[in-house]
């Protein structure tokens, strides 16, 4: 298994790929000039106290005031109040050590969001979820530092470890190891990654975010309000901060100056991955060159097929995003209706996975599988997905099939889903109407056309086509037709057809009779 980020500079900001097996997994788009990403802290003002809420508005600079719920204070909001004002009104620098700072007993878990903060009031934020749709930012009053191997927690003394390290020695180890370097009233909490990983590495993490702490408390003495105190890193040190592992084979960027960039951070957080960082100045586009701008247009349409036979329909609403799995013709290779069934899903269940991280999709998801009878391939189904889902940086939860099929799933949303037009203007109509993206219309004729000679064994198929494809096909003297002809040893006729639309085609039999393809 490889993994690879590449990355292809804009005029804007930035495009982020990440490859796993050359199959796109991720893609995230970065602009310059974008604020209220995740995990920045700014300083605040609080706007307005809703009491009918139990909530906040806080003013951080966006166009509508951030959200801060009761829950989201935190139970060290006292101290962190208490603190703020401190550095604020301190006419002397301030280093940010809490080692003297006396910290305050924890709020109510049930009180009342007026008995802690008042209107005009300066306050620590950070960012927890991105201005989605109409909303504003979401806000918490917990603050923490996210490194490659933990986060920092001002203002505690827990020391905590993810629950996906399961081995009882190395949780205590590290919990051991921790507890001996944090600095006073700093709590940690220890990454999946850093099992295994020595007291040097995580030493090192630990100043790194320490240092972070302490410029951003120097920022805070001199600053207004809506400045930013603490800044996170650009997504693509972000994205290599939280996956970056002995899998990764290469991480490519297009342009020098992010490269330079990339490969002092990589050699920061993980010196022995500096090599793998590397500078592309090939003539095609970066993104072309691996592949990437294909996939693109293959994988964010509204039908998305899936490897053995079948495809998706995705549907996006305000409230939900509905995923239908359909078998399409192709998946009949089985014994029997439940046998094809639970193949179908199984792939479904693997591409459905991949979806939710690569459009980022989040809140409420609904998977209407194909029915099944069986209890124990319903099974199979749901172990599938928790499986394929396990590598998901977002949090998740995913319920067993109901008795009509459904699985739900609810994936933490902190940021806009990605959402990329596949469709483009239609030529032969002057773009009164939208057709499906003609690159995708030449990989269906050729899903098709392998079906016809492969599973059909069809013969002497003609394929009547507009001109315009009719060239895509046939060339060059290696043409696209050409190698048909060398991988499945059949030749097809292509007949010009100027009457069809540029998307439309149809296969004809020997006898020039249209074959049915659904």
């Amino acid at each position: 298994m490889s993994n690879e980020l590449v990355v292809s500079s804009t005029q804007k900001g930035c495009r982020i790929a990440l490859l796993k097996d050359k199959g796109l997994l991720e893609y995230h788009r970065e602009e310059d000039g974008n604020q209220f990403t995740v995990g920045e802290i700014y300083l605040g003002t609080v706007r307005k106290v809703v009491p009918g809420l139990n909530a906040a508005f806080i003013d951080i600079g966006y166009e509508k005031d951030a959200f801060l719920h009761y829950l989201d204070l935190g139970p060290k909001i006292l101290s962190l109040n208490k603190f703020t004002k401190q550095v604020l009104s301190s006419r002397s620098s301030v280093s940010g050590d809490l080692g003297k700072f006396k910290i305050l007993p924890d709020i109510n878990k049930h009180g009342k969001i007026s008995e802690v903060l008042t209107r005009n009031q300066k306050i620590l934020v950070q960012v927890v979820k991105e201005p989605i749709s109409t909303k504003g930012p979401r806000l918490s009053c917990e603050l923490s530092l996210a490194g490659r191997y933990i986060i920092l927690v001002p203002f505690s003394n827990a020391v905590s470890v993810s629950k996906k390290i399961t081995n009882s020695d190395e949780r205590k180890r590290l919990v051991r190891l921790l507890t001996s370097i944090k600095p006073e009233n700093f709590g940690v909490i220890i990454r999946t990654v850093a099992e295994g990983k020595d007291v040097a590495a995580l030493h090192n993490d630990l100043n790194i975010l320490y240092d972070g702490w302490k410029k951003g408390i120097q920022t805070l003495h001199k600053a207004k309000p809506r400045d930013v105190i603490v800044g996170e890193v650009n997504k693509t040190s972000s994205i290599l901060r939280d996956v970056l592992n002995e899998s990764f084979d290469s991480i490519t960027i297009d342009d020098k100056k992010m490269f330079e960039e990339i490969k002092a951070y990589t050699k920061k957080i993980a010196p022995d991955k500096e090599k793998i960082v590397k500078y592309y100045n090939g003539r095609a586009k970066i993104f072309e060159a691996f592949g990437i701008e294909k996939q693109i247009k293959l994988l964010f349409g509204r039908s998305v097929s899936i490897k053995g036979g079948g495809y998706l329909i995705i549907e996006h609403t305000e409230a939900l995003h509905v995923i239908d799995v359909n078998s399409g013709n192709k998946s009949n290779s089985e014994a029997n209706q439940e046998a094809t069934a639970l193949a179908v899903n199984l792939e479904a269940a693997a591409e459905i996975a991949r979806q939710l991280r690569l459009r980022d999709m989040g809140g409420i998801i609904v998977v209407d599988f194909i029915d099944m009878r069986k209890a124990e391939n319903k099974k199979l189904v749901y172990q599938k997905m928790k499986d394929e889902m396990k590598d998901d940086r977002s949090k998740f939860t995913v319920l067993p099939l109901s008795k009509f099929g459904l699985m739900q799933i609810t994936r933490q949303r902190v940021r806009p889903e990605v959402n990329i037009i596949t469709a483009e203007k239609c030529p032969t109509c002057n773009g009164t109407g939208q057709i499906t993206a003609s690159i995708q219309v030449a990989e269906e004729i050729e899903q098709t056309l392998d079906h016809l000679l492969v599973d059909q064994n069809e013969k002497n198929i003609s394929l009547a086509l507009h001109p315009y494809l009719y060239s895509f096909f046939t060339r060059g003297v290696y043409s696209i037709r050409f190698k048909w002809f060398m991988k499945y040893h059949k030749w097809v006729k292509l007949i010009e057809d100027s009457s069809l639309a540029v998307t439309e085609y149809k296969f004809l039999n020997s006898e020039l009779e249209v074959i049915e393809v659904d």
